[in-house]
């Protein structure tokens, strides 16, 4: 439980974090809250001959802030600290629901959300919230700054579309108005808290009470977090009525390779994903007719 010798940097701004980054070619790893690098080189699953500390980052990253149409989150910025924030209770409560799931008080205190969606793990709670949030990422680099959807960013288990000199900078988030509801649930792994599976699910409704919108993200069943489009496509455009739901429900592991471990078999989270689905879109559902 000894990590490899690394050297350590500390710098000032996310520009001197490319720099350093740009310096050490594939070298680098970041280090936001330290809740996923710091296991993995003990393990030595990670070896990096450079850790480059965000830590003193957090007065140009760690920030929750709405631009009228959107929701923007430093990517500094604690699973905490988005839980209790007005902010985001005001305007994409889901998201603060999320974060409150997340591990423990400890990896609350300390993980962010711009190093969760970088370690890109498979079982993480944020994914599939932000999937059906329509989440994107900003991401800072040496040619500049660039703006990609999370689904786009988020490739394989642990694998994403980051550059080795890129940082991810803000997340941003749509915020909807009208009948709109959304919500995240899981079965956890009591020991870790992670989800064997979570479904997040954000419907809106038109003035008719017909769903204009359906977006539902599932994590923890297969190698990456992925949208339900089958559950998607059969109620958009329908009232959703009970039968609705547990009909197009059914289909929420259409298309997903679930994994198998001691958790459970791929049928067994194949069921997870229908079951959790059809809860969180009748809650999200139940929230949009409050």
């Amino acid at each position: 439980m000894i990590p490899a010798a690394f050297d350590y940097a500390a710098p000032d701004s996310v520009a001197e974090a490319i720099t350093l980054l740009q310096q050490r070619p594939g070298e680098g790893k970041i280090i936001a809250g330290g809740q996923s690098l710091l296991p993995m080189m003990k393990l030595r699953v990670a070896m990096p001959g450079l850790v480059v500390d965000l830590r003193k980052t957090r007065g140009e990253l760690s920030h929750i802030s709405t631009d009228g149409n959107n929701l923007r989150i430093g990517a500094m910025t604690s699973h905490a600290h988005i839980a209790g924030s007005d902010v985001v209770l005001d305007t994409l409560p889901v998201l603060a629901e999320t974060a409150a799931e997340i591990a423990d008080v400890q990896v609350r205190n300390l993980g962010t959300i711009g190093g969760s969606i970088a370690h890109a793990d498979p079982v993480a709670d944020y994914p599939a919230t932000l999937l059906a949030l329509d989440a994107r990422a900003q991401i800072a680099g040496p040619n500049g700054v660039r703006v990609v959807s999370v689904d786009e960013l988020i490739m394989d288990a642990f694998i994403t579309t980051l550059a080795e000199d890129e940082i991810i900078t803000e997340i941003i988030i749509p915020i909807s108005d009208g009948q709109t509801g959304a919500a995240y649930l899981k079965f956890a792994n009591k020991a870790s808290h992670f989800a064997i599976v979570g479904a997040a699910a954000t419907v809106s409704l038109d003035d008719s009470g017909y769903l204009s919108r359906v977006a539902v993200g599932i994590t923890g069943a297969a190698s990456r977090a992925a949208r339900a489009t089958a559950v998607e496509d059969a109620l958009r455009g329908h009232v959703p009525t009970p039968d609705a739901i547990a009909t197009a429900s059914a289909m929420a592991a259409d298309g997903l390779e679930c994994i198998a471990d001691l958790h459970g078999s791929p049928e067994y989270r194949q069921n997870l994903c229908r079951v959790l689905t059809k809860r969180a879109l009748t809650k999200a559902v139940e929230r949009a007719r409050e």
